[in-house]
């Protein structure tokens, strides 16, 4: 019963991390990333359809993203949609290719950013301590009922702890990198 509370944990804390992961994806840094394109939908025969399914998406320069549309009569919609999703980007069309060049950050912009990142962090460490707090939660409950000694009870809630301790550790590792990233010219 125990090793499942502490496996469930473990899962609901990785899947925090991913989504955080996941998230930090969609953050503009001064370099170019298709990944930045992963919510736009474009109106395609009145479907919002993920622009990666509509044409070839490329980096052929650190700071320039070029797509490619497999029908060329998407142009407009696909340059209407990076308009809408109101990244910051301005595409300019040749009638075959879209460019979008990636503008530098200024110095206030990257501070904004990494403040981003940082509250970003936050709410996945208060999402990991929540995921703490249900399973310390169902172990007090387990105890309580007497389904479980209280030394095996303070044994797993110590287990949970440094699970705890583990994931908001990587949490802020993973915002390290993404923070030195942003703040790099």
């Amino acid at each position: 019963m125990t090793k499942d509370i502490v496996s469930k944990a473990r899962s609901a804390m990785d899947k925090a991390i991913e989504s955080l992961k996941k998230d930090f994806t969609k953050v503009r840094t001064g370099r170019a990333s298709v990944s930045l394109l992963d919510d736009v939908r474009v109106d395609y025969y009145g479907t919002p359809t993920p622009l990666s399914q509509l044409g070839t998406l490329a980096i052929p320069e650190p700071r320039l993203i070029t797509i490619q549309p497999w029908e060329k009569k998407l142009l407009p919609e696909i340059e209407k949609a990076i308009f809408k999703a109101d990244l910051g980007l301005t595409p300019s069309s040749d009638g075959q290719l879209i460019r979008m060049a990636i503008p530098p950050l200024t110095e206030d912009r990257r501070k904004e950013m990494v403040k981003m990142l940082k509250r970003m962090v936050e709410d996945t460490k208060v999402a990991v301590r929540n995921v703490r707090r249900d399973a310390n939660d169902a172990v007090k409950k387990l105890a309580k009922d007497k389904e479980i000694s209280e030394d095996d009870a303070k044994r797993v809630e110590k287990e949970i702890q440094d699970l705890t301790d583990k994931f908001v550790a990587k949490a802020d590792e993973v915002v390290a990198v993404k923070e030195k990233e942003v703040m790099e010219i």
